[in-house]
Parts: C-alpha cells; sequence; structure tokens
C-alpha cells in the first residue's frame, strides 16, 4: 500500500491571500462636519448676546423709526443714572472724553457715534455732552432711545 501526500500549492502555510486594489469610496462622511457645525452654533448663539454694549440705563422713549445699520459697529457714548461716562462699556473721566473719543475715532472708517442716555439725567447734561462732542468735531450723533413712546399726534410714516 503506498500512501501519497497532496500539498497544496503556494506552501508555507499561509492561506493565499490576494492583494487587491481598494476602490475609491463613492460616499462621503458629513458626520464630523456636521458635528463641528452644530459646535460651532452653540458658540455663536451663546456669544452673540454678550457682544453688546451692557451698560445697564433706562432709555427714554421716543415715537422715533430706528436708524439703518451699518456694517461698522458704531462707538457708543453712554451717560448713566450715576453720572458715569463710558465709551462703549470701559469708564473714562469727563476730562478724558474727548482725548479718547479722538484716540478710537483715528482708528475707525465711520465717525458715527451713539449717545446713549439715560432718562433721569437733566437736559443740560446731555446737552453739554453733546455740545463738547460738536466742538471736538464729531458732527455725526445719533442719540439712543426706546421706542413706542409717545407720538404727540404725529401719525407713523
Amino acid at each position: 500500500m503506498a500512501g501519497s501526500v497532496i500539498q497544496k500549492s503556494g506552501g508555507g502555510g499561509g492561506r493565499g491571500r490576494r492583494k487587491r486594489k481598494s476602490a475609491p469610496m463613492s460616499e462621503i462622511n458629513v458626520t464630523p462636519f456636521v458635528d463641528v457645525m452644530l459646535v460651532l452654533l452653540i458658540i455663536f448663539m451663546v456669544a452673540a448676546p454678550l457682544l453688546t454694549v451692557g451698560v445697564p440705563i433706562e432709555l427714554p422713549r421716543t415715537a422715533a423709526s430706528a436708524m439703518p445699520t451699518e456694517q461698522e459697529e458704531p462707538l457708543a457714548i453712554t451717560m448713566a443714572a450715576d453720572g458715569r461716562l463710558l465709551i462703549q462699556t470701559q469708564e473714562v473721566a469727563e476730562n478724558e472724553l474727548i482725548p479718547r473719543l479722538q484716540a478710537v475715532a483715528a482708528e475707525r472708517s465711520t465717525d458715527k457715534i451713539f449717545l446713549r442716555a439715560d432718562g433721569a439725567i437733566p437736559y443740560a447734561r446731555v446737552a453739554q455732552v453733546m455740545g463738547a462732542l460738536n466742538a471736538a468735531g464729531f458732527r455725526n450723533i445719533g442719540l439712543v432711545t426706546d421706542t413706542d413712546g409717545p407720538g404727540f399726534g404725529a401719525t407713523g410714516g
């Protein structure tokens, strides 16, 4: 009795794996992109309310309509009820107001200044600040008020 041995070709006990080229992937995985976009959305939703000028004052109410918005955030001077003067959110002394404004205005493309004055401040004080701004060369001044004030008989338009 003769026995015969059959051997697999390739020897070495390998399973005979062949290298094949991987086909290009035709689907895009958008999950990481969506995750990043949702995180950015949440960050902007939280940060946007913090970008407003945050000095609490009680603005007078008028019937005037809102001014058109500009591309650059306008420079805001705030006159608080306790007598403080602020440029944006930074408190300044009375004698430093005009020099600081001139330094800031030199770096800006627009000359628009918004004056926010608490309704409890006497008109004479607001007029004094506006006069100082005018004397310093700031001619484009807007008074900031809240809407829905008395119209004194005026019809909307």
